[in-house]
Parts: C-alpha cells; structure tokens; sequence
C-alpha cells in the first residue's frame, strides 16, 4: 500500500517538473537568454519542493506509526494482560500484528485478542488513508507554492545547488549519526559483559567456554571468556587468506593491466569477479566437501596429523573468494597510473618488468592498499566458510592444520539458541564486535597512513 503512496508522489514530482520547467519558458516568452538559469533547473526547483517536503513527512510517519499503534492497541487491552510484564505484554502485541498483517499467530482462541486485531486492521487502514491525504496534500501545496515562485530572474540554479547541498550534508551526517550509534549500541553492551566479567579476563583470557548456567543448581558451567583463542584463530585463518589473494590478485592485475590485449582483458575481468558473486556457502561447502579431505589426505601421506576441519582448508578457500578484490581493484589503479610515467621509463631504458616493479606499482600503491585492505576485512568479517570448514572449537594454536574458530562465528553462535539475552554469554557477542570494530579502525587507520605517505611522495 506504502508502494501505491510512493508512486503517486513520484508521478507528482515528475508532474511538477514538467509544470515547472514548462512555466519558466512560458514566461520568458520562449527566449531562453531571459532566463536566470536552463529551464531544466525551474523545473528542478518545482520538482524539489513537490517530493521533499512530502518524503520526509512519508518517512516520519512510517517511523513513528509502528510505536503510536503499539501504544494504543496496549492501551485497551485488558488490565490483566497489561499487568502481565513488560516481556509477555510485547509477545501478546506481536500475536496481534502476525494476526493481523499475516494472518498467522497461537492466541486467537482469546476474546480481546480478536478484539485486538479488529482494532489495529482499523486502525492501520485509517493510518494508511490520513497517510495518502497527508503526503499527497503536502506535495500539492508544494507544487503549487513553488510553481508561483517561478519567475525569469528567479536564481533557480542557485537554490537548487543549495537545496542539493543540505541533502549531502543530512545524507554524510547521517552515515555518521548511524556509525556512532552501532559504536554506542556495542560500547553500552560490552559495559554490561564486563562488569560480569573483567575486561582484562576477557582480553588476555586464554580459554573460551562461555558455557554459563541457565538455573541456579545447575553446575559444571560457570563459563570462560578469554578471547585470546578467537582474535588467534580469525589471525591465522586471514594470514592464510591473504598469503593466498595478495600474490595471486596482484599478479592477475599486473598481467591484466600491463600485459594482457584489450580483448583478454575484457574476457578476463568479468570471469574472474564471478568469484565475488558466488555465495559464501558454497565456498563453505567446496571447503567441507572437497578442500578439507584433500588437504587430509596429502598429509596422512606426508605424515602429518590434520584434523577433519583446519584452519589452512578454509584459509585457501577464503583467499580464492577474495582475489577479486585485490586484483580488480588493483588492476583498475594500475590502470589509472598516467601512461607518460611508463612512457618515461622506458626512455630511461628500462624494460617492462622494470617499469612495473619500480613506477607502476609504487605508483599505484595507495589504491593497492585500499583493495588488501577491503581483502582483510572481508577475510576478518566471513563466517560461513569457518563454520563448515574450520568448525567451532576456540582452540589456541598456530598449526593451520588444526581446528580454530574465528570471532565472527562465535558471535553468530552466541547470539542464537535460548540462552537470556542479558546474560554474560549472549552480551560476550557485543564485547567481541566491539573488539572487532577496533581491529578494523586500526587497519583503517594504518592503510589512511601508507596511503598519505606514498601520495605525498608521487603526487
């Protein structure tokens, strides 16, 4: 229904585009050269102050109507279904809304629960009517206030960058209201997880078992929380990764940049960035399935002990998942290395490898490390590929041939199951993304640090 809302207010804003461009032409007596700005920008203006107003009106309301029905389908509720907690008074209003959106949910044996649902379907065809009255009539008012502004000396080109530019600002402002808040949502968490369990424990803690006890009698699990072995295994699984992806990326964007014809290079290139579009699961399964019991077989006939599920199996599948984003990216910053540079070179006398290694590549260093470093963090951030082919065991080793666990499969195993959300163990997943996001702030803050360094040196 929101959908038939949306259209209405597009075909209105492209109306008052029209209307807009339309009207400073007419006014200018079909000369041009009267005109302040292209018609084009009149129509803009108009076409602005139609949709905007109205969308964000559109938006608040989809915001702030989930909470208003809540309050009020509560409010008539029966005093003993209120008096039920917090907890049970929420699972009854999603009975309520499933019944009535999808026409699925366990209580419609109870009287005011049918009762329930007749109100919040009224209510939410009335929300939805004011709603189409509301946007539409905002966006009319809209229309028409803007079109009779529309004159020839109007600034239109002006107001319209202006209007473009406090759209910017709210779009980059709110990228960073959101970052703060999922820093703010994770630090307030972890806070809760330390003060059950010590901060330092957690970090320097060389054993993970965050077993903890459902039931006051139950026994044998009080619970470990050293992350040492999960921030171990997710180092050792990406070394593997990245021993794999940045050799192999960098040399297929050498040859794809510098020696392949124009038409390997348009075969090559979208053949290998398939690799990013397959899904992580099926990696998961190419890892459990066919590269674990190789690697196992290759070393029982060297010797050597490898477990069923090893890091180095799933380290190998990961870095072949990710080599297109090193060497598509790096294939497009060698590209972009101005031609005169190599030009130059091979005046001086330098071969072609010599070119490479000693203009190219220094040359287009910072974008090659801004592609490892999107490597890393998608290395650092997978967790299908682990769970099939690494397992779930918080073993501390370095042999990649054994079993380890990474930080982003405990915290998708911490957060599932029946476990009390405020206990130390499902509040050790927001300690351990908390922990992960400042990993990957330093990484982000080394690779900002190379990249200025080199591109003071190259400019």
């Amino acid at each position: 229904m929101t959908t038939a809302i949306l259209a209405a207010l597009l075909l209105l804003t492209v109306i008052g585009f029209t209307l807009g461009k339309n009207r400073s032409i007419a006014l200018a007596g079909g000369n041009w050269k009267k005109l302040h700005s292209l018609p084009s920008y009149y129509g803009a203006y108009v076409a602005l102050w139609c949709g905007l107003p109205a969308l964000v009106l559109f938006a608040l309301w989809i915001a702030l109507e989930p909470r208003i029905l809540e309050t009020i389908i509560v409010r008539d509720l029966p005093v003993a279904m209120i008096e039920s907690g917090q907890a049970q008074l929420g699972l009854i209003f999603n009975d309520i809304r499933n019944i009535a959106v999808y026409g699925v949910g366990d209580r419609t044996v109870d009287p005011a629960v049918v009762a329930a649902v007749d109100h919040y379907k009224s209510l939410k065809s009335i929300s939805f009517a004011a709603l189409a009255v509301a946007v539409l009539a905002l966006a009319t008012l809209g229309l028409g206030w803007s079109q009779r502004r529309v004159v020839p000396a109007m600034r239109a080109r002006n107001r319209v960058e202006r209007i473009v530019m406090v759209l910017l600002i709210a779009c980059s402002t709110l990228s960073v209201l959101t970052t703060v808040g999922i820093v703010l949502s994770l630090f307030f968490e972890s806070l809760r997880f330390f003060h059950a369990v010590p901060f330092w424990d957690f970090l320097f803690g060389v054993q993970w078992s965050p077993q903890t006890a459902m039931r006051a009698d139950q026994v044998g699990s009080s619970g470990a929380f050293g992350a040492v072995p999960l921030f171990a295994g997710t180092l050792l699984i990406t070394i593997i990764a990245m021993a794999v992806a940045v050799p192999v990326g960098l040399m297929v964007a050498v040859y794809m940049s510098d020696y392949a014809s124009r038409r390997g290079r348009a075969f090559i290139k979208p053949v290998l960035e398939i690799l990013a579009g397959i899904p992580t699961v099926v990696y998961g399964f190419f890892a459990a399935l066919t590269m674990a019991p190789f690697i196992r077989e290759m070393g029982e006939a060297v010797g050597l002990s490898v477990a069923s599920e090893s890091a180095l199996a799933a380290g190998l599948v990961m870095g072949i998942m990710i080599v297109p984003f090193v060497s598509s990216l790096s294939d497009d910053v060698m590209n972009a290395v101005p031609q005169t540079l190599r030009d130059g070179s091979a005046a001086l006398g330098a071969t072609k490898n010599e070119t490479i290694r000693q203009v190219v590549i220094p040359a287009a260093l910072p974008g090659i490390v801004g592609g490892v470093l999107l490597a890393v963090s998608r290395a650092i951030g997978e967790t299908m590929i682990v769970v099939m082919a690494a397992g779930l065991s918080a073993n501390l080793t370095a042999n990649p041939l054994q079993a380890v666990t990474t930080v982003t499969v405990q915290i998708a195993t911490l957060l599932v199951g029946d476990q009390e959300f405020d206990s130390p163990k499902t509040l050790a997943a927001f300690a351990l993304g908390l922990m992960l996001f400042f990993v990957t702030l330093s990484l982000n803050l080394v690779a900002l640090h190379v990249v200025r360094k080199y591109r003071e040196r190259y400019d």
